[in-house]
């Protein structure tokens, strides 16, 4: 009997293999606790950047870095993936006095509850769906850019060509989109939009790839690297569509590589459900796959 021919294309990543954090400067980290740690029911790294200058907030296999400066605010809309819908709308509840006369707010949604941080950060919180996240229970399962109007197809060619990143054009919420795999079921969608375009502020992205020196190589022979910051570690800004040499887009880059000594660093989650009214021992951990 012939063996059954499988797929084995769904299983590819591409060479970008885990979308590491996401970094926005926040005025109080005051406010940020109530919001990252209270509201969304997520857990301060508790061995590293633990003073008042900054905050890394874990989620899943990847955090948030919010240094205390002005403000940052991404054009977009970022998308995690938390086990208990009720439980969430529960604490953000519970922190609207709190963050009262901020740009905090939510609404639920039929697929997510949207909220907005005290600072105008959108972020989209979903309920697991192995349709959509895979096997995430919990994590930072995408971002949502804002890009101009022609510019998918040239971002998508960057990615695609630069990277070795698997990349798709699709139509996302009813405007042409770049889909870029950034790690297991997480992604960048570049989606065109006819919103003004704001001043970009400076926040930036981090990921690992396994293929570090290629991209390097591409990247400096185009003039975007902006910072050599060691042998596990370059950055760049400008998005160049590789058939024009033109930029399409600007969005800080850091690019680590798989021998950077934080990649699979173990992240300590907790499990928000835990209170001192009802405690489980041995609950208080909670894992990021299902």
């Amino acid at each position: 009997m012939k063996a059954k021919a499988l797929d084995r294309s769904g299983e590819d990543l591409g060479n970008i293999v885990n979308f590491g954090h996401i970094n926005v400067q926040v005025p109080d980290q005051r406010l940020a606790t109530a919001y990252y740690v209270t509201g969304l029911g997520l857990t301060r790294d508790p061995y590293l950047i633990t003073g008042t200058n900054n905050m890394w907030i874990n989620v899943g296999q990847s955090q948030f870095h919010l240094p205390t400066k002005s403000p940052q605010v991404v054009q977009g809309v970022t998308g995690l993936v938390l086990p208990d819908r009720d439980a969430l709308l529960e604490r953000l509840g519970q922190v609207k006095g709190e963050l009262k006369g901020t740009k905090f707010r939510y609404r639920p949604t039929n697929d997510a509850v949207e909220v907005t941080c005290p600072w105008g950060n959108r972020i989209d919180c979903h309920a697991p769906d192995e349709a959509h996240f895979g096997r995430t229970k919990l994590g930072l399962a995408y971002v949502e850019f804002d890009i101009p109007k022609g510019a998918a197809e040239g971002i998508g060619r960057f990615y695609r060509e630069v990277f070795l990143a698997s990349v798709d054009v699709i139509e996302w919420k009813g405007a042409a989109c770049a889909r870029v795999g950034v790690g297991e079921d997480q992604y960048f969608y570049f989606r065109e939009t006819r919103k003004p375009r704001v001043p970009y502020d400076g926040n930036h992205i981090q990921f690992y790839i396994a293929n570090f020196s290629g991209p390097y190589r591409r990247l400096f022979d185009m003039g975007v690297i902006y910072q050599e910051s060691g042998p596990h570690q370059y950055r760049f800004k400008d998005i160049k569509d590789p058939d024009t040499g033109k930029a399409v887009y600007t969005l800080d880059h850091e690019v680590r590589s798989m021998r950077h000594p934080m990649y699979a660093r173990p992240l300590v989650n907790r499990n928000p459900a835990q209170s001192l009214r009802d405690y489980d021992p041995g609950a208080e951990s909670l894992h990021w796959t299902v």
